[in-house]
């Protein structure tokens, strides 16, 4: 589990079909073999560590449903370490499983800001809702708006700054992930069921008993 908040841009140092080494200097003082990392929000495993580096195993799964695929030498890439229970959450609950790749639309500046567009499938736009949560390249962000096939986000200068969101252009693929509590909504109401009460959401985590 993650918290949509990026630690880290880390480095791409060695890259093939299966494994991405990745160059980093925070993420890379606590992290272990066997750790869950989250590389542009997608949710993969510490197989090997060096000094200054460590590796992850990608599937073919991850290289067709993620951007990690299309990932060269020297590329940048956010990072964050999975979260410790007791943190602050100051983002929101990011499991790291990317649900499909998104394209940037348009990037405009806006009051010291830059609100960027990206289109997105059917069934991701079936979980956008305004101000609700979606992560980008792992981010966690705040929906602005959205239409039928496509949702803007803002994006303040410290993001722009601490993640390679500030560097992407129009036309570039981001991974998204929308909230879990959306999916979780989605499948109750589905069921036949009551839908979404107090109790479901209490037993599911999301509130806690009184």
């Amino acid at each position: 589990m993650f918290t949509g908040i990026v630690e880290e841009i880390g480095v791409v140092e060695r890259i093939d079909s299966r494994h991405i080494t990745i160059n980093a200097e925070k993420v890379i003082e606590d992290l272990k073999h066997g750790d869950s990392i989250a590389i542009n929000g997608a949710c993969l495993t510490v197989t090997a560590m060096e000094r200054r580096h460590f590796s992850v195993d990608i599937m073919p799964e991850t290289s067709r449903l993620t951007n990690l695929g299309k990932l060269h030498y020297r590329d940048k890439v956010n990072l964050e370490r999975a979260l410790m229970m007791g943190n602050r959450v100051g983002g929101h609950f990011v499991q790291g499983h990317v649900d499909d790749v998104g394209h940037i639309m348009s990037i405009v500046p806006e009051a010291g800001a830059m609100v960027v567009r990206i289109s997105a499938s059917y069934y991701i736009m079936n979980y956008i809702v305004k101000k609700g949560f979606v992560a980008v390249d792992g981010c966690s962000l705040t929906v602005v708006d959205y239409d039928d096939i496509s949702f803007s986000v803002s994006l303040v200068d410290y993001t722009l700054k601490n993640t390679i969101l500030g560097e992407r252009k129009v036309g570039d693929k981001v991974n998204i992930e929308v909230d879990i509590m959306g999916k979780y909504m989605d499948k109750f109401n589905q069921s036949g069921e009551s839908g979404v009460t107090w109790e479901v959401l209490q037993e599911y985590g999301f509130l806690q008993a009184r």
